[in-house]
């Protein structure tokens, strides 16, 4: 019998983790062998049992995607690494073997999985961009967010920004986190730095 190519799905959205699970898992020649919505739980499994390629976003509680592409192919660097993403040129592409985006269609997407493993190829979407020729300007936020990134760099906490801006503190951390897949950071040190740069705030 044929191998199957195993995967591993970490992603922080259950629906989408389900329905990629039961799409993956419809084809003969692929096996999900573990489905995680939290980085614990993918390292637990990990050290169990290794996957062909794992599957991973970019935007997660715990850990971002860039993070853990970095930290996996240090560690285990004979897995492969697919994003799958709602961000069109969010990463650098040298730590990952492919970057897709969520609406790609099964048939890509499962092709996609199958050229990597088994070919060894990189497969990206047709408008994605490094991060290094991305470029960076002020309007890659918007008005809501340049408020936000303001009042974070001054000190204020997700109570007091929602306070301020009145919206509730589920909405600031949801901008907060678009912020910080936008501008390619992963603390606030490097958010403050990177919106300096970009004329974002003043010093």
């Amino acid at each position: 019998m044929k191998k199957r190519i195993k995967i591993a799905i970490i992603d922080d959205h259950l629906i989408f983790l389900k329905g990629l699970n039961m799409l993956l898992e419809q084809d003969e020649n692929l096996e999900v062998i573990y489905a995680c919505s939290n980085y614990s739980d993918l390292i637990k499994n990990l050290k169990l049992q290794k996957p062909d390629i794992l599957i991973t976003d970019i935007s997660m509680p715990e850990i971002n995607g860039i993070e853990l592409s970095k930290m996996v192919r240090q560690t285990y660097s004979t897995i492969k690494i697919l994003v799958m993403s709602s961000y069109s040129n969010m990463i650098s592409a040298s730590d990952v073997d492919g970057y897709l985006l969520k609406d790609t269609n099964s048939e890509i997407l499962i092709d996609s999985i199958k050229k990597i493993v088994l070919d060894d190829e990189k497969v990206f979407h047709k408008d994605f961009q490094t991060a290094e020729k991305y470029d960076f300007n002020k309007s890659i936020v918007s008005k809501r967010e340049k408020e936000i990134i303001n009042f974070i760099s001054k000190g204020f906490t997700t109570d007091e920004i929602s306070e301020k801006l009145y919206i509730s503190k589920h909405t600031v951390e949801t901008h907060r986190k678009n912020i910080f897949n936008k501008l390619q950071v992963n603390n606030i040190a490097g958010l403050v730095k990177k919106s300096i740069s970009l004329g974002i705030i003043d010093v």
